[in-house]
């Protein structure tokens, strides 16, 4: 066998070597959802009809209002003919509000209140410490600590809401999706 021959052998032997060493593709995290895609607003007290079985929870978003302050000129201030000022400018205090956005209430799915167990919040409890939103010990009570973690999670997925949302649940891991009916 010549140099070359045993040089391309070596080679193939390598790359062969190689592929059988190559880790499988790592796959892609999760993206966060947008629950905020979840949410139905009214102007009442309605909810919305949904798919039979389904439970809606309620929350409002609350007004939002804009003070705006500024400065207006009254009289101009005066100079000499040297440039000098001779008496200044007079200033008022302008304020006014504006509705940017009027108050909602809004809907969402959310679990049922028959499956909100103890067994199921403590569930919910572990899901949520398991991400670092609570840290209290696991009670199977819908308690304020237990609260705050849930309007947390929900707000950085954009629903500021106390209430549990079924799709916050769903990413959880804590109530069946479209896929565990398959």
């Amino acid at each position: 066998m010549t140099f070359h021959h045993r040089t391309g052998a070596a080679l193939l032997a390598a790359l062969a070597l190689s592929a059988c060493l190559q880790r499988p593709p790592v796959p892609e995290t999760p993206k966060q959802a947008d629950l905020s895609a979840e949410i139905v607003t009214t102007r009442d007290d309605t909810a919305p009809t949904g798919p039979d079985g389904a439970c809606w929870a309620t929350d409002s978003s609350p007004a939002v209002i804009e003070t705006v302050t500024e400065q207006v000129q009254v009289t101009p201030e005066e100079r000499a003919e040297d440039g000098s000022i001779t008496a200044p400018a007079s200033y008022r205090t302008k304020t006014h509000t504006r509705m940017l956005r009027d108050r909602q209430v809004i809907w969402f799915r959310a679990p049922c209140p028959i499956d909100m167990t103890p067994d199921f919040i403590a569930t919910l409890q572990r899901a949520l410490k398991a991400r670092g939103y609570y840290l209290a010990p696991l009670t199977g009570t819908l308690d304020a600590a237990t609260v705050d973690a849930i309007r947390r999670f929900q707000t950085e997925r954009g629903l500021a809401s106390r209430q549990l949302s079924l799709a916050a649940a769903r990413e959880l891991g804590i109530v069946p999706t479209e896929l565990d009916a398959l």
